[in-house]
């Protein structure tokens, strides 16, 4: 079923909003756009599934908005983190409550970032034919067989769901999938701040006046790339946004010397930019100038703990079926191997219980590892 007017999908919705859950996922395209183009959304219920196009002349796509928001509805994506982005775009708002089946999937044994395609076929028993996947989704008219692939990503979807939460509830894991719910629900995970664009560049000096420049630089690339609407590497690349910080350009002179620089762009709007960035970063005083985060400082006999405290994830992520980037990641353990008690994600909640009691256990030769066959057993001292 296509959706392409405001009556029927008035109809929709309000028939949806009646289910215990709905299925939810999107089609879109940003190559040429700084925020996501919603093409196509598709929904099912027990008994319809829909593609709503928000492309539609005088389409009103409040009644969905409505849905997604419906506190009694629970609305189940796959990978949803760019899903939700987009509808924040749009409204301004989270959609909630939510069950992610990719996050779902890490908690019960299907290893880390499991794609709809297995979990469809492990769960579903569904071969998904992925030759429309990068079509162009913004064409008019959609072919049948964009449409019957773009439902397919929310029909079975639904055994997904069933079959999933009924492995999480039945192993108490319920707690597991909130947590990480919560943080896909919160406002400030689709929020980018253009100050803190700089650290995306990954810069390699700790010099100060290069991360200050680097930083007003990345900021206004970052706030006029939303504005404009165009992919901020199109507005210009990282490349000319490093080399202007370490050549600190102060004239329309230095900016023709750049070679990250087209002549039209040194001599236009985009070269005035770059030069008010850098006169800003160079009036600043040496205490507001920015810095890289201190790395730990790891001792020689901490490197080998950091290896035991891997094998120690594996061993315990195995037992409990559950992916290891869920639980800690290799900075986490970095700084477990350093610090008495961080303040790390894998020292909270369950995922303490599951690991990090054991590896704070093994850190002070509480614990001991063994290998028996092909397996790491774990030993009390």
């Amino acid at each position: 079923m296509m959706i392409q007017d405001s009556a029927a999908l008035a109809a929709l919705c309000a028939s949806l909003a009646e289910e215990a859950y709905v299925t939810v996922d999107t089609e879109f395209i940003r190559d040429k756009t700084y925020w996501p183009q919603l093409c196509l959304v598709q929904v099912a219920g027990a008994s319809v599934a829909a593609a709503i196009d928000p492309l539609a002349e005088g389409i009103d796509l409040t009644p969905l908005f409505d849905l997604l928001a419906n506190p009694a509805v629970l609305k189940v994506f796959h990978a949803a983190r760019q899903d939700l982005e987009i509808f924040v775009n749009l409204t301004g708002k989270v959609p909630a409550p939510i069950w992610d089946s990719q996050v779902a999937a890490m908690v019960c044994g299907f290893g880390e970032s499991a794609s709809y395609e297995t979990l469809a076929g492990k769960l579903a028993g569904a071969r998904i034919d992925k030759s429309s996947r990068f079509t162009d989704w913004s064409a008019r008219p959609l072919t049948d067989k964009q449409l019957s692939y773009a439902l397919s990503d929310v029909t079975h979807l639904r055994v997904i769901y069933e079959k999933l939460s009924k492995r999480i509830a039945k192993a108490e894991r319920e707690a597991w999938v909130q947590e990480e719910m919560a943080i896909l629900t919160d406002l400030k995970t689709y929020q980018t701040d253009p100050d803190a664009a700089w650290q995306r560049l990954r810069p390699r000096t700790n010099n100060r006046r290069f991360l200050g420049i680097l930083k007003e630089l990345a900021a206004w690339r970052e706030a006029e790339a939303q504005r404009k609407n165009i992919p901020r590497q199109r507005l210009l690349k990282d490349e000319a946004l490093l080399e202007a910080a370490a050549n600190a350009p102060k004239s329309a002179n230095d900016l023709g010397r750049m070679r990250a620089l087209t002549k039209g762009m040194a001599e236009g709007s985009v070269g005035q930019a770059i030069l008010a960035a850098v006169e800003r970063a160079n009036a600043l005083p040496e205490a507001d100038l920015p810095s890289l985060p201190d790395k730990a400082d790891i001792p020689g006999g901490r490197t080998a703990l950091i290896e035991l405290l891997k094998v120690l994830l594996k061993a315990k992520c195995d037992t409990h079926d559950v992916a290891q980037k869920l639980i800690a990641t290799s900075a986490d353990l970095e700084i477990l191997a350093v610090e008495d008690e961080p303040a790390i994600h894998a020292l909270a909640g369950w995922r303490r219980e599951v690991f990090g009691n054991d590896a704070l256990a093994l850190k002070r030769g509480e614990l001991a590892l063994t290998v028996k066959g092909d397996a790491i057993r774990i030993i009390r001292l």
